[in-house]
């Protein structure tokens, strides 16, 4: 009859032993996986913010561990100014690196406080979680080496040149239905395809002009390559979230607008972000914003020279300064594909 009691008090343990283990193994499956509030975490001392370690420019781990790139600067500015505001000190922070394909699960499990990482704003992803910014417009372009003359244009790959990007790239499909004698070369990754451009592998890669202008800029190829506008040489239809759309000769081959996803239900989290932002790109004594000089800083004067002018252009498609807190793109409609043009 005491055996039973024995039994049971030695089993005890052992299941709690187990469970702290399984808990340890999984790090958050039996934590608290609550999503985290970046004003509530910025007054707490310590905040999480999830950027990308490989992308030149952008957000890039560096050998001793610390972080650059455009992202990660707009980064530390934000929460820095919200600790301002909030009249507290500048949070510690923590990078965790936010892979494309699980950003939104990272926000929803509140392992990060927020992620800036080449995060494009869209409908779909605003259903998951909530955005400020934008805080970069940005557009699809090509990369190609400094000395090819052949390609200053998008047309000119439709001469049985090699075009590279990652495998599934929606940007490399788009330029294969326009240009359909472009000779399509799919990577693992975009350092491959830059790799594989530097070698003379292949004659140009497309993805985000500005992801473009970080390798450009990035040291081991400065000099090498130069970013060159994608427009659409004629009126086209394209496919839009299922439906077929106009796209008029000139206007940009597709437009992004970076963003910083935080979890939802904490407006005051997305406002404070958009009052940090705005005051970024507001214009101080030196004539030029922080928001100015940290893009230069991370993808190089010529770049962005180049970009301010596209945009000063008369009737210009392009836009240099983005909006913070304005969304209104999400709602707005496109033009219907005329019958009879392909």
């Amino acid at each position: 009859m005491r055996g039973t009691p024995r039994r049971r008090s030695l089993r005890a343990p052992l299941v709690v032993a187990v469970a702290i283990a399984v808990c340890a193994a999984t790090l958050t499956a039996c934590g608290n996986t609550n999503p985290r509030d970046l004003v509530g975490s910025i007054r707490e001392g310590s905040v999480i913010l999830g950027t990308k370690y490989d992308q030149p420019g952008l957000g890039l781990r560096e050998p001793d561990k610390d972080f650059t790139g455009f992202d990660t600067l707009v980064s530390r500015y934000v929460v820095d100014s919200i600790a301002r505001s909030m009249g507290v000190h500048s949070p510690k922070i923590t990078w965790r690196e936010t892979p494309s394909a699980q950003r939104e699960t990272l926000i929803e499990n509140g392992e990060v406080d927020m992620i800036a990482a080449t995060y494009s704003i869209n409908a779909a992803r605003s259903k998951r979680v909530a955005f400020a910014g934008p805080y970069l417009v940005n557009y699809q372009g090509l990369l190609v080496r400094r000395d090819d003359t052949g390609i200053t244009t998008l047309t000119d790959l439709d001469k049985g040149k090699k075009l590279c990007s990652v495998t599934g790239s929606t940007p490399a499909q788009n330029v294969k239905a326009q240009l359909p004698r472009v000779q399509l070369q799919e990577y693992d990754s975009y350092s491959g395809c830059v790799e594989a451009l530097r070698q003379s592998k292949v004659d140009a890669l497309t993805t985000d002009e500005v992801i473009l202008a970080g390798f450009a800029d990035f040291d081991i190829y400065r000099g090498d390559f130069r970013v060159v506008d994608m427009t659409y040489p004629k009126d086209a239809c394209t496919t839009s979230s299922g439906k077929k759309v106009l796209r008029k000769k000139g206007t940009p081959f597709s437009t992004e607008r970076y963003g910083i996803g935080m979890a939802k239900n904490y407006p005051k989290s997305v406002a404070a972000v958009n009052t940090a932002l705005t005051a970024m790109l507001a214009p101080d004594s030196s004539g030029s914003s922080p928001w100015e000089r940290a893009l230069r800083e991370s993808i190089g004067d010529t770049e962005v020279d180049k970009l301010m002018s596209r945009a000063d252009r008369p009737d210009s498609p392009f836009t240099f300064t983005p909006k913070p807190g304005d969304l209104s793109f999400l709602d707005s409609t496109s033009t219907p594909c005329p019958a009879g043009l392909s």
